[in-house]
């Protein structure tokens, strides 16, 4: 079975919307797929894929052939990850957010024990 990465496209007119798929190269284009592995959007600026590179390094390892508008997203995407080291700082800030609710949690729990002591 020869193996494919390619584009499955999605949206309306006008508005296309591409899922990265993996797919059987003999299956049509927007038919049965093996694994979503990301999403293509062509109208918005900037960084506009999202892709799962394990995944696909997995998938190429296989020998899955990635057509030629996917390999250049593939390029894109390892030469944004290579340069925006943001990934870290956005996990630094999630890390930070629970430690924020959780004292806004302890009021919480004191406010019911204080209503039934009031009756």
């Amino acid at each position: 079975m020869a193996v494919s990465i390619r584009l499955r496209r999605e949206g309306t007119t006008n508005r296309p919307y591409y899922k990265v798929v993996v797919a059987d190269s003999r299956s049509p284009r927007d038919g049965k797929f093996i694994e979503i592995i990301g999403t293509y959007d062509p109208k918005k600026p900037g960084h506009n894929s999202t892709l799962k590179l394990d995944r696909i390094e997995h998938w190429i390892s296989k020998g899955a052939q990635p057509s030629d508008t996917v390999r250049s997203l593939i390029k894109k995407n390892k030469k944004q990850g290579a340069t925006a080291p943001a990934e870290p700082t956005e996990a630094a800030a999630e890390t930070a957010a629970p430690a924020t609710e959780e004292p806004a949690a302890a009021p919480a729990a004191e406010e019911p024990a204080a209503t039934p002591a009031a009756e």
